[in-house]
């Protein structure tokens, strides 16, 4: 089977922290220019196409501005800056745990996406990082939700982001969660909670049919008080939700939780009001580039356990 090539470089910098969309013309005889093209897949609105063709922000990959009757060709690439969404921003700083030339381990707050995606582009862990760490080639090597805490690990080189994303791909990180949630003296703890967790694109909360399970987590309790309990979640898998659903499944629903067990909607930008109670504890793994041991624990206390009068206000 023949290799696609690596496409070329930008040609765009990034603009506050993120990159530019790229758009490789797929094979095709449909259109006659690449400006009919982009109108048919971007679906950006009558006028927008062409507004940005002739204000040269749509530019090939000499850097040169793409004209209107710029004629199609297959496997040609073009790059421009979607215009960025209006953000509310997240008063609440992405700490630096560790750094080196190979890796920037952050400890990411509540409410706070990962990377860019929908309408959280800017106002993310990653494009904060690049802008506040002057390093234009950092790179997520996994993701945090955006309700979720805890620590994220960044990679500073691009050709090394493989190696690191093969280590979550292959299970060889230890990941260990922290979560505040009711206190039950019937569930019996320590327990491996296994179960199928399916996610649908577009469906807010995950669900548990019958099947083969696909999702293992280990629930500890490590103290509990006034009714509630601080946990330990060890995942196993990585299906999406899986802690929340697990924890829903025991009875014990995660404090804050706009999903599980009822679906009240997503938490809306700007609602900064008491945070989902999981925290991304420690990261634990093998470097692959230098063959360090590297164990990473957040800094962070989760408020309902801390103060969970002021959380529940």
């Amino acid at each position: 089977m023949r290799r696609r090539s690596s496409p070329p470089p930008s040609p765009l910098p990034q603009r506050d922290g993120v990159d530019p969309v790229r758009v490789r013309l797929p094979a095709g005889d449909e259109w006659a220019t690449v400006r009919d093209h982009l109108v048919a897949r971007l679906a950006a609105g009558d006028g927008v196409i062409d507004g940005m063709l002739d204000a040269g922000l749509i530019v090939g990959a000499d850097g040169r501005p793409v004209a209107r009757d710029t004629a199609y060709v297959p496997g040609m690439y073009v790059w421009f800056h979607r215009p960025l969404p209006a953000e509310e921003r997240v008063p609440y700083p992405v700490e630096v745990v560790y750094r080196d030339e190979h890796l920037v381990v952050a400890d990411k707050p509540h409410f706070l996406a990962t990377t860019p995606r929908g309408s959280h582009v800017a106002e993310t862990a990653l494009a904060r990082l690049r802008r506040e760490l002057d390093l234009p080639t950092l790179t997520a090597a996994h993701r945090l939700d955006r309700l979720t805490a805890g620590l994220v690990l960044f990679t500073v080189r691009p050709g090394e982001r493989g190696s690191y994303q093969t280590l979550f791909r292959d299970r060889r990180v230890t990941k260990e969660y922290e979560a505040v949630a009711p206190y039950d003296p019937e569930v019996t703890l320590p327990c491996t909670v296994r179960s199928r967790i399916v996610k649908e694109r577009g469906v807010l909360a995950a669900r548990e049919p019958a099947g083969e399970p696909n999702a293992v987590s280990r629930i500890e309790l490590l103290e509990h008080r006034a009714g509630h309990g601080r946990y330990r979640l060890v995942p196993h898998t990585g299906q999406t939700h899986q802690l929340r659903v697990h924890m829903n499944a025991l009875g014990l629903p995660i404090l804050g939780d706009p999903l599980y067990p009822v679906v009240t909607g997503p938490v809306p930008a700007g609602d900064f009001r008491r945070p989902l109670q999981l925290l991304a504890r420690v990261l634990e793994f093998t470097d692959p580039v230098t063959g360090h041991e590297h164990r990473f624990v957040s800094g962070r206390v989760l408020q309902a356990w801390s103060a969970y009068d002021a959380w529940a206000r």
